[in-house]
């Protein structure tokens, strides 16, 4: 049975004393049998409330040992789980709150303004429950369950409704299932050759979809632990896997930049020998910074693609770092995949097309919206990725950009990822993401948009004999941007599109 419910049930009676959960700021730790135990709890609280099966319940927290908890009690219960992203404007949260349906909030103090705010603009109340997230307990121990029965978890049933990060328009409401939840944790344990002996780091936020599967489900159906910190930290990563012990680490492109250009760990008499190797996803890692971090750490870094309408893995390369081949995210895992033309049929390996991918992990649908959902996934099970890539001989994809950020220039069509690789290339370089820009003669020209490590300097006309040199005259940015730091969604994903109207902003305001 794929359900949250069985593997921590399954869990619970198998290994019970095991450490399953580490909070480090309060020091507090989470057994199986605790898990199980307090997930049942809070069922039944929510049922006391006058939740049902399938009500959505809401947190707008951080990381930590109340998060995990409610994550993973809630989908237990049978409720439906669905996280704000902390970093979302009131707007947005508003429209979240409405369109999900959420019947309450778990929440801390330092969000209690916004949150409040936003909860007299919606059509119906909303219970706000103010949490103290490093406290062993939400409820008061007291209270009498014992007369309520929590409902039956099947692998169909609704687990988690998250909201993609709306670049490109309104937020969507991917909805997955339970055996959607299951699915993906088990592909990642898969993809890594995870045992019960191995130790997550989680890095990302539990209101992203690589948080939530790889570094919180993924652990409970492979029977290992995770080490839960508040954020993350480059002054804390190491101390933190030396300290608890960690066997392996999920980042993105973003923190592996910072890491490699911002933290050293010789002779600081760390305990790294038990770290097997970190993963990156989210967006596709540059081969030159991959290179950099490996020769300077000597750990090996997994690339890997996922989604969140797939439960996050998609696509890794093999532990056996031999087998991989940097710039791609590897093969399929668990799932299917293929890459077609713009009528539907598969092409030939090493050809350009949309990747899609078919499989256990793929969501059941996009909320209330029928209509997109039925144009995402085939009748087949095929869902359309919106990703351009290609496939090699041996079944590793090579992604190559996005549909809706491909850059058409003079009727030429150019993918960004090309650019910011170069760029990526220039030893001054910290953060590179190219756009397209309106032109009158080509349609659309190319913008860069860019930021330097710290200490350097870099002429704008230097960047652009660089580009020159490795990508010609015709990819060349004709606008080069430098800012403080690049647009970035939940997972350190810098958000492309937003780039043209933020940096007509900055330019109206430094003008006016």
């Amino acid at each position: 049975m794929r359900t949250i419910r069985h593997y921590i049930d399954r869990r619970a009676e198998e290994q019970p004393d095991k450490i399953f959960l580490i909070a480090p700021e309060p020091g507090l730790t989470l057994s199986y049998g605790q898990i199980k135990e307090d997930s049942a709890e809070l069922g039944k609280h929510l049922l006391s409330k006058g939740l049902k099966k399938g009500d959505k319940v809401s947190f707008m927290l951080g990381n930590g040992y109340q998060t995990t908890k409610i994550f993973l009690g809630a989908m237990y219960s049978g409720f439906v789980i669905a996280p704000l992203n902390l970093l979302a404007q009131p707007s947005q949260i508003e429209y979240v709150l409405e369109h999900s349906d959420s019947r309450m909030v778990f929440f801390t103090s330092d969000q209690q303004e916004k949150l409040e705010a936003v909860c007299k603009s919606l059509s119906r109340k909303v219970e706000l429950i103010q949490i103290d997230n490093d406290a062993p307990r939400i409820f008061p121990k007291n209270e009498d369950l014992s007369g309520l029965t929590l409902p039956p978890v099947l692998e169909e049933d609704d687990a988690l409704l998250l909201y993609t990060s709306g670049t490109t328009g309104v937020p969507k409401g991917v909805v997955l299932s339970q055996k959607n939840m299951v699915s993906g944790g088990l592909y990642t344990a898969m993809a890594h050759e995870l045992k019960p002996e191995d130790r997550a780091l989680c890095s990302l936020p539990l209101y992203h979809i690589n948080g939530e599967v790889v570094t919180a489900v993924c652990p409970l159906v492979s029977g290992g632990s995770v080490v839960m910190p508040h954020k993350f930290s480059t002054s804390d990563f190491w101390d933190l896997i030396s300290e608890y012990r960690c066997t392996w680490f999920s980042v993105v492109p973003t923190i592996i930049s910072y890491l490699t250009n911002g933290t050293e760990i010789e002779g600081k008499g760390l305990h790294l020998d038990q770290l097997r190797f970190g993963r990156s996803a989210s967006a596709p890692l540059p081969p030159a910074l991959q290179r950099a971090f490996e020769e300077k750490f000597k750990i090996g870094i997994v690339e890997t693609m996922g989604l969140t309408e797939t439960a996050a893995p998609v696509f890794s390369n093999p532990i056996d770092f031999s087998k991989r081949k940097c710039g791609s995210p590897g093969q399929a895992v668990g799932n299917e995949a293929k890459i077609v033309d713009r009528y539907g049929e598969e092409v030939p390996r090493g050809t350009q097309g949309e990747i899609m991918i078919r499989g256990d992990n793929v969501m059941k649908e996009y909320y209330k919206a029928p209509d997109q959902t039925a144009k995402a996934i085939e009748p087949d099970g095929w869902f359309h990725t919106g990703d351009l890539g290609l496939m090699d001989e041996e079944g590793f994809v090579y992604v190559t950009g996005r549909l809706k950020e491909l850059i058409i220039k003079g009727g030429e069509n150019i993918a960004p990822k090309e650019i910011d690789e170069v760029c990526y290339k220039h030893p001054a370089i910290l953060q590179a993401a190219a756009v397209g820009i309106p032109d009158e003669r080509y349609g659309e020209e190319i913008m860069l948009c860019c930021t330097l490590k710290p200490g350097q300097s870099l002429a704008e006309e230097e960047l652009r004999v660089h580009c020159e040199l490795h990508l010609g005259k015709f990819k060349t940015p004709k606008v080069i941007r430098f800012m403080e730091d690049l647009p970035k969604g939940p997972s350190g994903k810098i958000q492309r599109l937003k780039l043209p109207e933020l940096v007509k902003r900055m330019e109206g305001a430094a003008g006016s």
